[in-house]
C-alpha cells in the first residue's frame, strides 16, 4: 500500500469522539497482555478523556486520522514539531483489523511528506510491546535508551526512546 492509497488527513476537534474511540478498541485488544486493566482504564482517562484531548490538541499536538475510507477511520497518531527538524510522535496506533496490512507503514509515509523538513523523530514505547517495537524497526526506528516514566495514580511506563532519522 502506498501512502496515496489512504485517507490521511489532520483531525479537528470534531474528531475527538473517533479518536477515543479507537483508542479504547487499540488499547483493549492490545495491552492487556502488557499491562493491568486498571492501568489502561486509568491511562484511557488521563489521555483520552476530551477535556485531556482537547487539552493536547491546544499545545500543539497534530492529530492525524487515517485509513482506507474518510468516514470509517483505521488508526491516529498524533506528533509535535519540536523544532525545525524534530518532532515528537506521542500516539501512532491502528485497529485491530486493519494491522498487518501496510496501513502503518503507508501512514507512517504520508505523515513525513506532511512534515518534509522533520530530519529527526522520537517516540516512546512499552518495553514489553514487542510487536510494535518490531513494527518501529521496520520503519526505521532504532532504540536510543531505555525510560521510566512515573505517570501518576502508582503507575510507572516502562519505556524504550527510540528514534528515527532521514537519510
Amino acid at each position: 500500500m502506498r501512502y496515496s492509497d489512504i485517507i490521511f488527513r489532520k483531525a479537528l476537534p470534531s474528531d475527538i469522539p473517533s479518536i477515543r474511540t479507537l483508542a479504547e478498541k487499540s488499547w483493549w485488544h492490545h495491552y492487556p497482555s502488557i499491562i493491568s486493566e486498571e492501568q489502561i482504564s486509568y491511562m484511557l482517562q488521563l489521555i483520552y478523556s476530551d477535556e485531556a484531548l482537547q487539552e493536547q490538541l491546544g499545545k500543539g499536538q497534530d492529530f492525524y486520522l487515517f485509513g482506507k475510507e474518510e468516514s470509517n477511520p483505521q488508526g491516529y497518531m498524533s506528533l509535535s514539531i519540536l523544532d525545525e527538524n524534530e518532532a515528537f510522535l506521542h500516539k501512532f496506533y491502528l485497529s485491530p483489523d486493519a494491522q498487518g496490512k501496510g496501513l502503518g507503514a503507508a501512514a507512517f509515509e504520508r505523515l513525513l511528506r506532511e512534515n518534509p523538513s522533520v530530519r529527526c523523530i522520537r517516540l516512546t514505547v512499552n518495553r514489553q510491546n514487542f510487536k510494535s517495537i518490531n513494527f518501529y524497526f521496520k520503519l526505521g526506528f532504532h532504540i536510543e535508551r531505555v525510560a521510566d516514566f512515573d505517570i501518576g495514580n502508582g503507575y510507572v511506563m516502562n519505556d524504550f526512546v527510540m528514534k528515527w532519522t532521514s537519510n
